[in-house]
């Protein structure tokens, strides 16, 4: 059986959701919502942790190296559980499949996103749009990085062909980007009170949705597409 274009599901296979509210569309499950919530909540661990163990005065301030450096350890190694329990979830599994294909459309958004243009219509999405695929991939890489790069620095017999100093570089350099990289996705977030919106409580307006996701509604909710707004 075949998908439609950047589609996740094989056409005509009817999936449970959750009931629609009047006006809005469900965007998020619990499940989803926690898993983000789960990620974010050890990643942010991860950083703090970090900035007061290498930078100076920060740790001066806060002292206690120890019980920081086993903490920023332990809430590394836990960082992919949030995903690994994510995907007993059909809804998580679904959002994966939508993150890891490239549709047609995306092609128009990273052109319109390169000009630096900003309208709706010149940057065509479906649920996720081209700039949350990348950035969710680049996030799965180098987490996965980031927690072998760390494990090397813990038990350092664990790969004797790979230095200590060369994990310790990559680690390091890693952890500045994600910084720079989560600043840049917290600011997104704020410019777009509707998209946290979505993350607190699951549901979206139907106009935002038909706004800046259209192909979604398109693609996995037409019955959504027709319904007047409220």
């Amino acid at each position: 059986m075949t998908s439609t274009a950047g589609s996740t599901a094989p056409t005509g296979v009817a999936t449970r959701r959750p009931p629609e509210r009047p006006g809005r569309v469900l965007r998020f499950t619990r499940a989803e919502r926690w898993v983000h919530r789960g990620t974010g909540l050890l990643m942010l661990v991860c950083l703090a942790t970090a900035a007061c163990l290498y930078l100076g005065p920060l740790a001066q301030l806060v002292g206690r190296r120890h019980l920081l450096a086993t903490v920023h350890e332990w809430s590394g190694i836990l960082l992919p559980l949030p995903f690994l329990l994510g995907l007993a979830s059909p809804a998580f599994r679904a959002d994966l499949r939508r993150l890891n294909r490239f549709a047609p459309y995306d092609k128009r958004w990273l052109r319109a996103a390169r000009r630096r243009l900003t309208s709706p219509d010149m940057r065509p999405a479906g649920k996720f749009n081209a700039g949350q695929k990348l950035y969710a991939g680049w996030l799965a890489g180098v987490v996965l990085v980031m927690t072998a790069t760390g494990l090397l620095m813990w038990f350092t017999g664990l790969l004797p062909a790979v230095s200590r100093t060369s994990a310790i570089f990559v680690h390091d350099l890693l952890a500045w980007a994600i910084a720079l990289v989560l600043i840049g996705h917290i600011r997104k977030a704020f410019q777009d009170p509707e998209a946290r919106l979505g993350m607190r409580t699951g549901y979206v307006s139907l106009g935002w949705a038909r706004r800046w996701h259209a192909h979604w509604l398109d693609e996995d909710r037409p019955a959504a597409k027709d319904t007047p707004e409220r």
